[in-house]
């Protein structure tokens, strides 16, 4: 299996068909999700300095999916987790899916709808584009921006933009 570089890839899959059949594999390090925040020793308040909330420990999941197949077979699980300092990233993790050209995760105001109905649903909803899918294999790591207000998005679509089609998609549970 060849190794592109992320700028090659979008270019290479739209030009070079025979590359739909080359899996891309990417495995970046995923944030270790902690399963509650962290519990502080409570402090007395003083008048003049109210105590503050304890800050989690670690990364907290905010949602969680798991990605069901559309116009091509795909599994994997997608996380929305937020950092200790408030940075928010969604992972795909154990994703696996077809390689295609110009293919993008997607923050979606469409609900998913199972099988061939719903491989064109997230095209006609708002959306939030996180950038081009990495690999079409294992764990990747998408920032959200600060000014994105997930309340928006119930759902996570894999879109090919190039042939309006869902690759696959993750209804997100709170």
């Amino acid at each position: 299996m060849k190794t592109l570089h992320q700028s090659e890839r979008c270019y290479d899959r739209m030009t070079l068909p025979w590359l739909l059949f080359v899996d891309v594999r990417v495995d970046e390090q995923l944030p270790i999700v902690a399963s509650s925040p962290a519990q502080a020793q409570p402090t007395p308040p003083t008048p003049l300095a109210p105590t503050p909330a304890p800050m989690p420990a670690g990364p907290v999941q905010l949602a969680v999916g798991t990605l069901i197949s559309h116009e091509h077979a795909t599994t994997g699980t997608v996380r929305i987790v937020q950092q200790p300092d408030g940075a928010r990233l969604l992972t795909l993790e154990n994703l696996d899916t077809s390689n295609g050209p110009d293919v993008h995760v997607w923050l979606s105001a469409a609900h998913v709808v199972e099988g061939t109905a719903g491989w064109f649903t997230a095209g006609s909803a708002d959306y939030y584009d996180l950038g081009m899918i990495k690999g079409n294999q294992g764990n990747q790591v998408y920032r959200i921006p600060a000014d994105v207000d997930l309340s928006k998005y119930p759902s996570v679509d894999l879109w090919c933009v190039q042939f309006s089609v869902s690759f696959g998609a993750a209804e997100l549970v709170t």
